[in-house]
């Protein structure tokens, strides 16, 4: 299995944020993890991708304990993140962003530049500007191409579509499948429950920190989520 946690918990201070956590990865799926606001959705992402250490055996990845790992290694290993909040760099333009993307690991795979700018194809028009004078969705777009570039075994996206206006995040999620023809499998960490429902494979519901729900979406009701969602009757 690409990614696995197992009886994950995670805590901030003397707040505990997860409640053992089961979620599995395969190659190239698409997985995606719905839940309400504090729900402990970002929490899983951080726990994953290092910026929260665990414990070893927590979290796997090809069956190697790595829960423990610090977030650069685990980048290097071939996982990487869209987070919330995109986190351009001020200083820096659209390219140079989406070039430091490319230092994060040197494993071979199909992105580079132009790959990213066939992906999203404004950002070629775009790549001398300040990558934060873009628009919000404009960002978003970069923020993706930036995890790109290290030509991940694994993309993980924290609220891509959040803020963003219907028709970018119709273009944003329109690239996904041509993500997925790469080889990258993906976990779309969502709000937005149709979106989410539409490109997965899989999909986790979480509550206060817990797994509600585990089901393909042609199998689960509107019932069904409402219930995992609010951990109460429709």
């Amino acid at each position: 299995m690409l990614l696995e946690t197992h009886n994950l918990t995670a805590s901030y201070g003397q707040f505990r944020a997860l409640f053992g956590v089961d979620i599995a990865v395969d190659t190239g799926e698409c997985v995606a993890i719905i839940g309400a606001n504090g729900a402990g959705k970002s929490t899983l992402m951080r726990s994953i991708t290092g910026i929260i250490r665990n414990e070893p055996a927590m979290v796997l990845h090809w069956g190697e304990p790595i829960g423990a790992r610090p977030s650069a290694e685990i980048m290097k290993r071939g996982i990487a993140m869209v987070p919330e909040g995109r986190r351009l760099f001020p200083s820096l333009s659209v390219e140079e962003n989406l070039l430091i993307g490319g230092q994060a690991r040197k494993g071979d795979g199909p992105w580079n530049l132009e790959a990213v700018y066939d992906l999203f194809p404004i950002l070629r028009e775009r790549r001398k500007n300040a990558g934060t004078a873009l628009s919000g969705g404009q960002q978003q777009m970069v923020a993706i191409g930036r995890a790109l570039m290290s030509n991940p075994e694994l993309l993980l996206c924290d609220e891509i579509s959040l803020g963003l206006a219907p028709v970018v995040i119709r273009d944003i999620y329109a690239a996904l499948p041509k993500v997925r023809a790469g080889g990258t499998a993906i976990v779309v960490v969502e709000q937005d429950i149709g979106k989410a429902l539409a490109v997965a494979d899989r999909v986790y519901c979480m509550m206060e920190g817990r797994v509600t729900l585990v089901a393909k979406p042609a199998d689960v009701t509107r019932q069904d989520i409402h219930a995992a969602y609010f951990g109460e009757a429709a």
